[in-house]
């Protein structure tokens, strides 16, 4: 193709080819990446066009500390390639304060370039339409948002690059169950952002079975070039559906059979709690009957739990008793108070309604 001969399509491709700092690629590394899009170049000619041509016009660094040289774009340099439309910034723009919540910082800094470059192309569209609504138009979160943990950039880049090119990490994890950090060889297999956290999936050392490693307690991380094994008929989806990121009690689904508050019931009606869903009126009041599919999983209990005096559970069993187990340890927690006061009596007689709407869980068949 006559593309390929043409020098500017290769400075192009070499230019999509050279990661931000604190990533790098070395030149033997670009070579066969731009071999494998159809440009041939020996080392020498490419290594001419990174350092006397495209540095002279990009932010080009390279590191000639270790053979051979490893290049990257500077972490601040202004995106370019390719230019950003008007629809393509107000999405990066909207999509930043999202973001914030959930990524940790270091992968935001890697992003930052895509979010300014959308920011000064908005700001110099004053009269534009959309660039007036990115101002208006906010994201918030539903419930308490968590700050993201802090994580270690060079963390980040290397268990991405780990995944991709399936090759094995050795880390130095620091374990919640054991308290100190273990030097560890993991096999990726996937990575899940959940809440304000990022999770490896993979196996380590020898054994066979999956763990999930939390990117924030990485506290090295090195590149090896072995090959990563690959967990046999591995998928993340099923992987996740199983339960892995919220404890189930049982691989089905349950019916969720509850009395709701009538608030309650218009949020349901306008965003169900899941596909299967009914809400039917009650005789003598104003609440609700719902009734929906649900796994049995700590992560609905927990919404529940949010819901407060807003929800009476009749089904499933199982919840019914762990409800009424917890409302009497939190009445006999706040019951547990001496020398009180006017708010004090106040708390005991709330934790008095609490053991009895306990007492009524627990009667419950």
């Amino acid at each position: 193709m006559a593309e390929t001969k043409d020098p500017l399509f290769r400075y192009l491709a070499l230019l999509q080819l050279i990661p931000r700092w604190p990533g790098r690629i070395s030149t033997p590394t670009l070579q066969e990446k731009l071999r494998d899009k159809g440009f041939e170049i020996d080392k020498r000619s490419l290594q001419r066009d990174l350092r006397d041509k495209l540095a002279r016009r990009f932010p080009i660094i390279c590191d000639e500390t270790e053979r051979p040289y490893r290049w990257s774009l500077d972490r601040d340099a202004a995106h370019g390639l390719p230019a950003l439309d008007t629809a393509s910034a107000l999405a990066l723009h909207l999509a930043e304060s999202h973001l914030n919540t959930l990524l940790p910082q270091s992968v935001l800094d890697q992003l930052n370039p895509h979010f300014r470059s959308a920011r000064d192309y908005l700001d110099g569209m004053e009269r534009n339409g959309l660039a007036h609504w990115a101002r208006r138009v906010r994201t918030l979160p539903n419930g308490k948002a968590l700050l993201p943990a802090p994580l270690q950039p060079a963390t980040w880049t290397q268990v991405c690059t780990a995944l991709l090119e399936r090759r094995q990490l050795r880390v130095d994890y620091l374990s919640r169950s054991k308290g100190e950090p273990r030097s560890l060889r993991i096999h990726p297999a996937g990575l899940v952002s959940r809440h304000s956290s990022s999770y490896l999936i993979g196996t380590a050392n020898d054994y066979d079975d999956l763990r999930q490693f939390a990117l924030h307690r990485i506290q090295r991380a090195e590149l090896l070039d072995e090959p990563a094994r690959e967990p046999d008929g591995f998928d993340i989806d099923r992987y996740i559906e199983g339960g892995a990121f919220a404890w189930r009690q049982a691989p089905h689904d349950v019916e969720l059979i509850a009395d709701v508050h009538p608030q309650i019931a218009w949020l349901l009606n306008e965003t169900p709690l899941s596909r299967q869903q009914s809400l039917e009126p009650l005789p003598d009041t104003d609440w609700q009957r719902l009734h929906a599919s649900v796994p049995l999983d700590q992560e609905t209990l927990w919404w529940i739990f949010g819901l407060n005096d807003n929800i009476r559970v009749h089904a499933p069993r199982e919840w019914v008793e762990e409800i009424g187990r917890k409302l009497e340890s939190l009445r006999r927690m706040y019951m547990q108070t001496t020398g009180c006061d006017t708010t004090c009596r106040s708390v005991m007689e709330d934790g008095e309604q609490t053991g009895q709407i306990s007492r009524q869980y627990a009667a419950q068949e």
